[in-house]
C-alpha cells in the first residue's frame, strides 16, 4: 500500500536523495533545512551543515526558525564568526553542497532574491542576497529547491542576485566563479538539470503522477525535456515517518517557544 504524501514532501524527500553521507553541506532555511535534516536521519548521517549564522557541524533536534535560531548553535560542533564561514570555509572551496531557493529563477540557473518589478520602484522587496551569491559562486557544486510557476519559472530575472550559468554555454566558467553551478533544481514537478552544452536547465526527471505538459505550463520559458525521462520513485514510507516526526516536534517546540515569550496578560 502506498502512502498518501503531498508535493512539499515529494519535494523535501527528492532533495534529500541528492545529498551524500559526509558532505559538507552550506544550509538554507526553508525547504533546503528540512531535506539536509532529513537526509541526516536517514542515509546521510554524517552530512557536516553550516548555517549562516556561523553554525558548523550542527544537529539541530527540530527545524531552525531563522539562520539566528539557538537551536543551531547549541547543536553545533563550533561556532564561528559570520567572515569565518566565508572566508575558511566557502571561499576555500571547503563546502560541497550549496543548498539554495529563491523567489525567481531563470533557464540557466540564475536566482533573484532581491525584488519583484523595477529594482528603484519593486512591486515586492524580497528578503535580500544573504549569503546567497557567495554559496552560489563558491560551493563546489549547488542544489536549488523551488515550487514551478510561471511567477517563479521566469525568462528573465527582475534581478539577478545569485549567479548559475550566467548566459550559458561556458559563461560562467569564463566569468571565474569557483563552483560548479547548479548541478540540480528540485521542483514539485520533478528535476531540472543543466544541459552539457548549452547549461541550459532541462527537465531529467518526473515525479509519479504528473506530466510533461503540466511542467511546461509551469515554467516561463520553453522548458527543454532530456530524451530519457525518468520517473521518480514515491517517497518511502520510512522516509515520510522520519520527517513528519521532525515537522511534528518543530511545530511543538516551536508552539512552547510561543507560549513562553508572549508577554502574560495583565491580572485584574
Amino acid at each position: 500500500m502506498t502512502t498518501a504524501y503531498n508535493a512539499d514532501e515529494m519535494m523535501t524527500v527528492t532533495a534529500a536523495r541528492q545529498l551524500r553521507n559526509g558532505a559538507v553541506c552550506f544550509v538554507g532555511i526553508g525547504l533546503p533545512s528540512a531535506a539536509c535534516n532529513l537526509a541526516r536521519r536517514t542515509h546521510a548521517p554524517d552530512l557536516v551543515l553550516i548555517y549562516e549564522s556561523g553554525t558548523v557541524g550542527t544537529r539541530p533536534q527540530v527545524l531552525p526558525l531563522s539562520i539566528g535560531d539557538g537551536e543551531l548553535a547549541a547543536t553545533a560542533t563550533c561556532v564561528v564568526s559570520l567572515p569565518e564561514v566565508f572566508a575558511h570555509y566557502l571561499q576555500r572551496g571547503r563546502v560541497d553542497v550549496g543548498f539554495l531557493s529563491a523567489a525567481q529563477i531563470d533557464g540557466y540557473g540564475n536566482l533573484n532574491s532581491t525584488v519583484i518589478g523595477d529594482y528603484a520602484r519593486p512591486t515586492v522587496r524580497l528578503p535580500g542576497s544573504g549569503g546567497a551569491p557567495d554559496i552560489a559562486a563558491c560551493a563546489r557544486e549547488v542544489l536549488i529547491i523551488m515550487k514551478q510557476s510561471p511567477r517563479s519559472f521566469v525568462a528573465r530575472l527582475d534581478f539577478m542576485t545569485s549567479c548559475g550559468y550566467l548566459g550559458g554555454t561556458g559563461e560562467r566558467r569564463r566569468a571565474g566563479f569557483p563552483g560548479a553551478g547548479p548541478r540540480a533544481v528540485i521542483t514539485d514537478f520533478g528535476i531540472l538539470r543543466p544541459d552539457a552544452v548549452t547549461e541550459e536547465l532541462q527537465l531529467v526527471a518526473i515525479y509519479p503522477g504528473a506530466t510533461v505538459d503540466a511542467a511546461r505550463a509551469a515554467t516561463g520559458w520553453p522548458l527543454r525535456v532530456a530524451p530519457t525521462l525518468e520517473t521518480l520513485p514515491a517517497p518511502d514510507p520510512a522516509d515520510l515517518a522520519v520527517l513528519r516526526e521532525l515537522q511534528a516536534a518543530t511545530q511543538a517546540a516551536h508552539a512552547r517557544a510561543l507560549r513562553i515569550d508572549l508577554p502574560r496578560p495583565a491580572q485584574t
